[in-house]
């Protein structure tokens, strides 16, 4: 958070480019097709108006958290109507259009999925290491996942610009999809005791790297092909996640290359 002059609190990296305000500047944005990440709605508010914009957004797949006014408030003075629509600072990409390419061009998929990466320092520096390593995608939820906006943008040093994110309604059934398509679902996690090394990422793989307090989902946990861990020798027990995906990611790379 951080203070406007007029004493003010608004949540720092707000700006109102990365905003839409009002309830029918939302819906016209919608129907234009705008990238948006979510619409944020007052609680309270239940009229005929919202009641149409809430299915419109249903319909269109976007996002509807239900907040207190005194969180509009910290983003914007602006008379936002109980209705704010957050942009997207990326255009998302179509997971079946990934992997197809990927496929046509002869190439074995290397996929990336966040399960719920909160931390944006987190979800830019693993975007950036993805970009830097030619993943061909990092699958992110809709929802419970680090917000992509501009300084999202900026952590990653702009590789957000040009890796493919795909963001999705349900994780579980996207990795159920995912090994539909042919990939092997592999789960970096401390919980197993088969090394990293002794994976095989040279096929098409999915890497799925968990939250920063819970790891991955047990659903998920419940349906990976493989488990394996990065060889812990010192007295902390687990690395930052970014870290782990950075490790995870080049060890994937470095088979692909051999």
């Amino acid at each position: 958070m951080e203070k406007r002059k007029d004493g003010f609190l608004i949540e720092r990296g707000a700006h109102d480019k990365d905003f839409i305000f009002g309830t029918r500047a939302v819906m016209e944005a919608i129907h234009a097709a705008k990238e948006i990440d979510k619409v944020l709605v007052q609680k309270e508010l239940n009229n005929d108006l919202i009641k149409e914009l809430l299915q419109l957004c249903k319909a269109s797949g976007v996002p509807v958290v239900r907040v207190p006014d005194a969180k509009l408030n910290r983003i914007t003075r602006k008379n936002h109507q109980g209705v704010i629509a957050q942009m997207s600072a990326i255009t998302y990409a179509s997971l079946d259009n990934v992997i197809d390419n990927c496929y046509a061009i002869g190439k074995s998929p290397l996929i990336l999925i966040l399960d719920h990466i909160t931390d944006v320092r987190n979800f830019g520096a693993i975007a950036r290491t993805a970009e830097c390593a030619g993943i061909d995608a990092i699958v992110i939820p809709e929802k419970g996942s680090a917000q992509i906006n501009s300084d999202a943008i900026k952590t990653s040093a702009g590789a957000l610009n040009f890796i493919p994110v795909v963001r999705v309604k349900n994780l579980f059934y996207t990795c159920r999809d995912i090994q539909k398509m042919g990939l092997t679902l592999v789960a970096i996690t401390e919980k197993t005791d088969k090394i990293m090394y002794e994976a095989d990422f040279g096929s098409p793989v999915a890497m799925v790297m968990g939250s920063e307090e819970d790891g991955i989902s047990q659903e998920i946990m419940g349906i990976v092909d493989e488990k394996v861990k990065i060889p812990m020798a010192g007295n902390i027990e687990s690395l930052n996640v970014s870290v782990s995906a950075g490790i995870a990611i080049y060890e994937a790379i470095r088979q692909r290359k051999a």
